[in-house]
């Protein structure tokens, strides 16, 4: 089974920032030609971290190859295409973080990674029930990646079973940060499994 390159989360956040200064043509084209780079799975890929449609990845690959449609000037008028939902959804960044609070852990050894154990959908539906905020797992996507998210990736193990109940510990430790914190009590956390 072939495994798909792929670029650091670095790499990944400065192409996200040049491909929102781009416009739409130009926007499709630079993720047919880093589609085209990855080769395998590159189009779910970059339609992954850039946050582009498929069908318009597609669409660039074959605009590339096509003379005429790469001479043309043409843009779409100004105001044209849908917004975004960053532009019409008012505190969606806020919601997010509300969804995800209670559902998100990081690495006691780097405070940049942290990561959620909420399926892209999950979230999306817990703004839909909670926030009232419909949006599309592309989105949750894009909210991921702007807030620094990581995937968590898969450890192949023996599974050792499960608990009914695991859970209780992570609620107790949480209404005991609420207490503290809501008495101005300072909180630490700490992981004591380090790895050598």
């Amino acid at each position: 089974m072939k495994t798909v390159r792929t670029y650091s989360p670095a790499i990944e956040a400065q192409m996200q920032r040049y491909y929102q200064s781009l416009s739409e043509k130009d926007r499709r084209r630079y993720a047919a030609i880093e589609a085209v780079k990855i080769g395998h799975g590159g189009i779910s890929y970059i339609h992954r971290v850039l946050g582009c449609v498929r069908q318009s990845i597609r669409l660039g690959i074959a605009e590339l190859s096509d003379t005429e449609a790469m001479s043309e000037d043409r843009q779409r008028a100004a105001g044209g295409g849908r917004k975004s939902a960053f532009e019409t959804i008012e505190g969606l960044d806020a919601a997010f973080l509300r969804v995800i609070e209670r559902h998100t852990a990081g690495s006691p050894m780097d405070d940049s990674i942290k990561w959620t154990h909420l399926t892209r959908q999950q979230i999306a539906d817990r703004l839909a029930d909670e926030e009232a905020i419909s949006i599309s797992v592309t989105v949750v996507d894009q909210l991921l990646d702007n807030h620094q998210f990581r995937r968590r990736q898969a450890l192949k193990r023996k599974a050792t079973g499960s608990n009914p109940a695991r859970n209780e510990q992570f609620e107790k430790i949480h209404e005991l940060v609420e207490r503290y914190q809501s008495t101005g009590e300072p909180v630490i956390s700490m992981d004591t499994k380090k790895k050598s």
